[in-house]
């Protein structure tokens, strides 16, 4: 069971997991060195637990105590309990959801590993926002794709604003991070996948004429601002992009990654 600690003290260097959680940059460097990362919101908390991620401790304010009653009673790391205005100064917002838990960073599987038993899997190149990575992945799992790679520069699923958008599906889709970015296409090609690059490149076919009954495949998305890369829109074996009407050419990513998963579904 875990231990209830109520505490008013800010400064209690137990609660120093739960610091400035808006600040992105302190938080990134903070999370990487200590190998944890953060939790938001009920439901967010219990799938990460129930996903297998073990908590180093929580913060909640006393009305979530008993909803998250089951949890609690399951673990025996410390559950520090303030009131809500304490953990608004401590954080640096307002806790909509009520409770927070830190949890160990698990370690990242190898690309050939995770790669080795999908069909579908959805590649992002350089993906600055986590807002979009966590859209991304929820797009993903929603649609029945099985894993993600992720270039060494594209943001962290395991953020805080990642892990709420996507709705907890990072910690069940598999995914890993390519170091040898260069390369990867041809770790894709060797794995048995065919390459579709979401790119506005003149020779682009429109996603819903393009042949996609292939056995394993790869959808492969840029940067926000820039797009895919030109090693990367070469190497793909398709290039794809999504007809737009009145005048635009292209969707926010996230969205991107929804419409062309859905159409590139494994039937």
């Amino acid at each position: 069971m875990a231990e209830i600690v109520r505490l008013d003290d800010l400064e209690d260097p137990r609660l120093r997991d739960y610091v400035d959680l808006r600040d992105v940059q302190l938080r990134l460097r903070l999370e990487a060195d200590r190998g944890l990362f953060l939790a938001e919101g009920e439901k967010v908390v219990r799938r990460a637990i129930e996903s297998g991620h073990r908590a180093r401790s929580f913060l909640m304010s006393p009305r979530w105590l008993e909803g998250l009653s089951d949890l609690l009673d399951a673990t025996d790391v410390p559950c520090f309990v303030l009131d809500d205005k304490a953990i608004e100064t401590l954080t640096g917002f307002h806790v909509h959801r009520g409770a927070l838990a830190a949890l160990e960073r698990p370690e990242l599987k190898p690309p050939a590993e995770v790669l080795a038993n999908a069909r579908r899997v959805v590649v992002m190149e350089d993906l600055a926002d986590h807002t979009n990575v966590g859209g991304a992945f929820r797009a993903a799992a929603a649609l029945g794709f099985d894993a993600v790679l992720l270039s060494p520069r594209c943001a962290d699923p395991l953020y805080r604003r990642a892990i709420k958008v996507s709705m907890g599906s990072v910690f069940w889709l598999p995914y890993a991070r390519v170091d040898d970015w260069y390369g990867a296409p041809d770790l894709l090609r060797e794995a048995g996948f065919t390459t579709y690059a979401m790119t506005l490149a003149d020779d682009s076919v429109a996603l819903d004429e393009v042949a996609h009954d292939v056995e394993r495949l790869a959808l492969i998305v840029g940067s926000e601002g820039h797009g895919l890369s030109p090693h990367w829109e070469k190497s793909a074996d398709h290039r794809v992009t999504i007809p737009m009407a009145a005048g635009i050419d292209s969707l926010n990513v996230a969205s991107s990654v929804a419409v062309a998963c859905w159409e590139l579904r494994q039937r």
